[in-house]
């Protein structure tokens, strides 16, 4: 019975790692970086490119959350980009 559970602890174990198989990364200058960290820097730089283009406009002031805004929005190109461009 005992040799039961182990092989079905190992079969689940094994189940669970299976997704880890690739992990897309990037190399600069002999370092690998995760490439999620790119499309962070990324969604960040097009959310202050955002920002500038609707304080500039005067449409900032009918966002009513800002707060919850503009972290949506990183969050959001963050996982847009790293679909587009890594999935």
């Amino acid at each position: 019975m005992l040799e039961h559970r182990i092989y079905w602890l190992v079969c689940l174990s094994s189940l669970g790692s299976s997704g880890c198989s690739r992990a897309p990364s990037i190399e600069i200058l002999g370092t690998f970086l995760p490439s999620w960290m790119f499309c962070v820097v990324a969604a960040i730089v097009a959310t202050g490119l955002l920002r500038w283009q609707l304080a500039r406009r005067d449409l900032e002031k009918r966002i009513p959350a800002l707060a919850v805004f503009y972290p949506s929005v990183v969050v959001a190109l963050t996982c847009l980009l790293w679909l587009i461009l890594f999935a």
